[in-house]
C-alpha cells in the first residue's frame, strides 16, 4: 500500500541499475546531462517551506544523502552507502543511526550524529524559529543521544508514539551540514540544541533558514555535498551547476555534470533543438508539449494532490467565503480537463481508494459540480473579489484558473490571475494572493513524501506547510494517530471522522492527482519516474547519455 512503505529490498538493484542497463550499450557516456525540473532552485535547504514547495528534493537528491532515498515507486530505499538503521526496541519505539566511517562531505568533514541532531530539531516543532515544512515523524521523538562528532545516533520516541513510516525519517536531502552553521557561530551546535540553550537555539535556526539560499556568486563553503555530486555554481537564470564529488565514498556517479534548469516558457524549443535530456514535470504545465522521434515519453500519477489553498487573511479567510468559493468551483470539469477523477481525499492522498474514500462521501460530493447560484446565496448576493496565485508559466493551472473564472463570474465572484515567478507559499503567506493553486505543500511539482501519514501534516496546526492555518483539536488528534496505524479499517475510521470538519472549514479544497509527464532522450539510461517531490532525480548518479 503506498504511504505505509518500509525498507526496500531492492536497494542494491535500485543503486546498480544504472551500471547494469549500460552493460549492452556501445559507445560512452556523456559529460554532462541537462535536466528540466518543475519549480525553482532557490534554497539547498529543501526542509524549509519555501524549500519544499521549490524543486530543491528532484535537483538534491543526490547531493545530500541520507539514511534513506525514496525510489521509483515512492518506496523508501535504504542507502548503505550513507549508513543503517536498527531497531532497538518497539515499545516505546527506539532506533540506533550508524553513519558509514567513511562518510565524508566534500569539504573534508565527516559526517557525523550531529547533523541527526540538526535535523531533528529544525522539524520536530519543539525549538522556536525554524522554519521548517513539516513535523511529520520528527514531532514524535523524544530525544536524541549523540556525542558530537562521533557516527552514532539513539533515537528514541515517545510512548505510545511508534510512527509506521519511520524510514521517512533523515532520508536524502533532510540532512544539512551542521558544522557549516557551527563555523559561523563559533559554537557547539548539537550541545546548544540538546540543552536547549535558547539564545544560541534563535541563533542557529535564522541560520538555518537562510544559510543555505541559493543565488549567483555563493559562497561554495557554506554548501558541502554527502552525495556523489555536488554544487560547482548558480547561474543567473537559476539554474544550478552539479559535478561530481571527488570525495564521495560510493560509487562514483556515471555523469560528469548535471545542469539542472527550472521550467520555462521556452521548454517545447528547448526539446525540439534538443538542447535538453530530461524534463521530469507536471503534466501540461507545459502545455500540448509535442515529443520529437528522438525523445521517448512516460505519463504516470504522482502522489501530490493538486488543490485550491485558502490564505489565512483577506477575502477567504471565513469559512463561510471558501465554501461558497468551491460551491462555484467546477471541480469535475477541472479534473475532467486533466483527464483523470476528482481528488476527494486531503489526509489520505498518497495511499489506496480503500482508505481515501472515507473522506468521500456526501460532503465530497456537495462540492464536485459547481453550483453557481448555491455560492451566490450563501454570499448573500455580496460581490467577491479573489486572487488566484500559482508558480507559472503553467499551460494546465492556467487554463484552470481560467475554468474557475468563468463559473464563479455567474455567483458574483471576480477572479484575478496571478503568475507567480518566486515561491507560492511566500505569496500566500505575505498576502499577495488569497488562493494558492498547487500540489501537497504548495509545490510546483508532486510535494508528496511518499506516505499519507506525513503528507497529513500539512493540516496539523502549527506545521509550517499548513498555509491556511488551519487549527482544529479534533484533526490534529487524528493527524497524530495516521501517523501510528497500520490498521487499514482503523484508518478509513479516522480519515471518516475527519471528513465533516474538512468540508465545513475548507482549508483547502482537493482537485485531482497531480500528473507528471518525464520526458527523456532515448539516448539517455536509468532514467525513471518517481510519484514523490524528489522525482526522477532520486537516482541521477546513474543516468548516462550515450554519445
Amino acid at each position: 500500500m503506498a504511504g505505509r512503505r518500509g525498507w526496500a529490498i531492492v536497494a542494491l538493484t535500485a543503486v546498480l541499475a544504472g551500471a547494469t542497463t549500460l552493460t549492452g550499450c556501445s559507445g560512452s557516456a556523456a559529460s554532462q546531462v541537462d535536466y528540466v525540473v518543475d519549480g525553482t532552485l532557490v534554497t539547498y535547504n529543501a526542509n524549509t517551506v519555501v524549500g519544499a514547495a521549490s524543486a530543491g528534493a528532484q535537483a538534491f537528491a543526490r547531493t545530500l544523502t541520507g539514511f534513506g532515498y525514496h525510489g521509483p515507486d515512492g518506496q523508501v530505499v535504504a542507502d548503505h552507502d550513507f549508513g543503517t538503521v536498527s531497531v532497538v526496541d518497539g515499545t516505546p519505539l527506539v532506533l540506533d543511526y550508524q553513519i558509514a566511517d567513511k562518510a565524508v562531505y566534500s569539504d573534508g568533514m565527516p559526517v557525523t550524529c550531529d547533523d541527526v541532531v540538526l535535523a531533528w530539531a529544525a522539524q520536530s516543532g519543539r525549538f522556536p524559529g525554524f522554519d521548517a515544512a513539516t513535523r511529520g515523524g520528527y514531532v514524535d521523538v523524544a530525544n536524541v543521544e549523540c556525542k558530537p562528532g562521533q557516527k552514532k545516533a539513539r533515537v528514541s520516541f515517545a510512548p505510545d508514539r511508534a510512527v509506521v513510516d519511520y524510514t521517512q525519517l533523515f532520508t536524502a536531502t533532510s540532512l544539512m551540514p551542521s558544522h557549516v552553521l557551527a563555523e559561523q557561530l563559533h559554537t557547539d551546535v548539537t550541545a546548544a540544541l540538546l540543552n536547549n540553550d535558547e539564545p544560541t537555539v534563535k541563533q542557529i535556526a535564522r541560520l538555518w533558514n537562510t544559510t543555505w539560499d541559493l543565488k549567483p556568486g555563493l559562497d561554495l563553503r557554506r554548501f558541502p555535498s554527502s552525495g556523489p555530486y555536488k554544487i560547482e555554481s548558480v547561474l543567473d537564470g537559476g539554474a544550478v551547476v552539479l559535478v561530481a564529488n571527488d570525495r564521495w565514498w560510493g560509487p562514483r556517479a556515471i555523469t560528469k555534470r548535471v545542469m539542472v534548469r527550472p521550467q520555462g516558457a521556452d521548454i517545447q524549443d528547448r526539446v525540439n533543438n534538443r538542447s535538453v535530456d530530461v524534463v521530469d514535470v507536471a503534466a501540461g504545465s507545459a502545455g500540448a508539449l509535442v515529443t520529437p522521434d528522438d525523445y521517448r515519453r512516460d505519463d504516470s500519477p504522482s502522489d501530490g494532490i493538486e488543490q485550491l489553498i485558502f490564505a489565512p487573511r483577506g477575502p477567504l479567510a471565513q469559512p463561510a467565503n471558501r465554501r461558497a468559493f468551491a460551491l462555484c468551483t467546477p471541480r469535475d470539469t477541472i479534473a475532467r480537463d486533466a483527464g483523470v477523477p476528482i481528488a476527494d481525499s486531503r489526509l489520505e492522498p498518497a495511499t489506496d481508494d480503500a482508505v481515501a474514500g472515507g473522506e468521500a462521501g456526501a460532503d465530497a460530493e456537495r462540492f464536485s459540480r459547481a453550483d453557481p447560484a448555491a455560492a451566490r446565496d450563501a454570499l448573500g448576493g455580496a460581490p467577491l473579489t479573489v486572487r488566484i496565485g500559482y508558480h507559472g508559466p503553467n499551460a494546465r493551472l492556467a487554463v484552470t484558473v481560467g475554468t474557475i473564472t468563468k463559473s464563479c463570474a455567474a455567483a458574483g465572484v471576480t477572479v484575478a490571475n496571478v503568475t507567480l515567478d518566486s515561491s507560492g507559499p511566500r505569496a500566500l503567506r505575505d498576502g499577495k494572493i488569497d488562493v494558492l493553486l498547487a500540489a501537497t505543500g504548495g509545490a510546483s511539482g508532486s510535494g508528496s513524501t511518499g506516505s499519507s501519514a506525513m503528507d497529513a501534516y500539512d493540516l496539523h496546526s502549527g506545521n509550517g506547510n499548513n498555509l491556511s492555518g488551519f487549527a482544529n483539536a479534533q484533526v490534529d488528534g487524528i493527524i497524530g494517530g495516521l501517523a501510528v496505524s497500520a490498521d487499514p479499517a482503523e484508518r478509513v475510521r479516522l480519515v471518516a471522522e475527519a471528513a465533516p470538519v474538512l468540508w465545513g472549514v475548507m482549508p483547502t479544497l482537493p482537485l485531482y492527482r497531480q500528473q507528471r509527464t518525464l520526458l527523456m532522450s532515448k539516448k539517455m539510461y536509468a532514467v525513471t519516474k518517481n510519484p514523490t517531490r524528489w522525482g526522477a532525480g532520486w537516482n541521477m548518479d546513474r543516468w548516462a547519455l550515450m554519445q
